[in-house]
């Protein structure tokens, strides 16, 4: 993993955090908000970020930080298929 690589993965983290620290305690976010507030540009280039925003998700997961939710319910990041939505940790 390049530098470059590793600082959008440490962005899309704080972003992902920051998102939710600014909406109530139940919010959750799409990954694609932290992808699009990360994408320096006008265009559709935030959508390169999917992934990586989904595996910084997956990170925080493992940090006990926040919740990867389904339908409204929390599951196993490695069982999400589909989309998913990001929450802070109940």
């Amino acid at each position: 993993m390049t530098d470059d690589e590793q600082q959008t993965d440490r962005r899309l983290e704080r972003t992902i955090l920051d998102l939710l620290d600014r909406r109530s305690p139940s919010a959750t976010i799409c990954p694609s908000d932290a992808a699009r507030a990360v994408y320096e540009g006008d265009d559709d280039g935030w959508r390169a970020l999917m992934e990586p925003a989904r595996r910084a998700a997956r990170r925080l997961v493992a940090a006990g930080e926040v919740e990867i939710t389904q339908a409204g319910r929390p599951v196993d990041p490695a069982e999400a298929h589909g989309p998913i939505r990001i929450r802070r940790v109940r």
